[in-house]
């Protein structure tokens, strides 16, 4: 289990695409996942974009995650809301954010200052990975269908 301390040194690491190639932006359906490592090359990370929900083309999860499975950050938009473990509801767009002892229960409404049109996938993508401290990111393609 990471400690909270742990989280912020990993989340304040500069980090870069292994593949600098152009990035497909997955349609409605479908998913993605690209590695991107710390600027000493000591820490990998992943990187996902999930649109599996066919339904509703513009509900979309965007991934931090360490180690494979520990979820950094995860962002959700236009899914339903998030039930923290105090009760409290987070309505969507929000983000949710590793804490020792609950991975990544607990979710927190987003800032629209820092996600300024979730409605616009490609930005909010962008957005993310600046939350994540990915640099030199490469080209970003999409149909967004």
């Amino acid at each position: 289990m990471l400690t909270d301390s742990d989280v912020v040194r990993l989340l304040d690491l500069v980090k870069r695409f292994v593949d600098a190639s152009t990035i497909d932006f997955p349609a409605a359906g479908s998913s993605l996942e690209r590695e991107v490592l710390s600027e000493d090359g000591h820490e990998s990370f992943l990187i996902d974009v999930n649109r599996k929900g066919k339904v509703k083309p513009t509900k979309c999860t965007f991934q931090e995650r360490y180690a494979m499975t520990d979820i950094l950050y995860r962002l959700d938009i236009d899914g339903p809301p998030h039930t923290n473990p105090d009760g409290m509801d987070v309505p969507c767009p929000h983000l949710h954010v590793y804490r020792q002892g609950f991975a990544d229960k607990w979710a927190f409404p987003i800032d629209p200052s820092e996600f300024t049109d979730t409605s616009n996938l490609l930005r909010t993508f962008r957005q993310f990975l600046t939350r994540c401290n990915v640099y030199d990111v490469p080209d970003i393609q999409s149909s967004l269908t």
